[in-house]
């Protein structure tokens, strides 16, 4: 067997949740430092749900993006994102995410355009890698999750698909 063998070891995945994540007011831009142009997004709510879990995202957690030039002039960017979640019965979730994203300058000035809200998702790249954690036994499947997930831009703020990976 060749090391490059990958034999039967597919990763698969399940739908875990979807997450609607509001962002009131403006993205601040704290300018290009020396090291890198930070942005940084407050959350001020949202919801969450699939098959195994739903609730509401709480107010307080924010995104810290790094953004860049790319290909072709193309925003890349970098996510720091934290929250809190808290399932329909009681628990407490904190979710951190990293991620990646990509954007065509087309698409970056149609997301500047109010007369746009929307912009079809196959001609950005947002993807996410959640990881969660929590106290709560109940909930405590989540704190062996791997996850990954696709985003989506939306007039309030953004939604993330997630996905379990088996």
């Amino acid at each position: 067997m060749s090391a490059f063998d990958f034999g039967d070891r597919s990763l698969k995945s399940q739908p875990l949740c979807m997450a609607a994540f509001e962002v009131a007011g403006e993205i601040m831009s704290l300018g290009q430092s020396p090291w890198r142009n930070r942005r940084v997004g407050y959350i001020t709510g949202g919801r969450f749900e699939g098959p195994r879990i739903k609730g509401e995202i709480l107010p307080g957690g924010g995104n810290w993006s790094e953004t860049g030039e790319g290909p072709d002039g193309a925003a890349v960017g970098a996510f720091d994102a934290r929250s809190v979640w808290k399932t329909d019965d009681g628990a407490l979730i904190y979710v951190t995410y990293s991620g990646r994203t990509l954007i065509p300058p087309d698409v970056s000035a149609a997301f500047r355009d109010q007369a746009q809200p929307h912009v079809d998702p196959s001609r950005y790249l947002i993807r996410i890698a959640p990881v969660f954690e929590t106290a709560d036994p109940r909930y405590a499947w989540l704190n062996a999750v791997m996850a990954i997930g696709c985003g989506e831009r939306t007039t309030t703020g953004i939604n993330h698909y997630m996905y379990a990976i088996t």
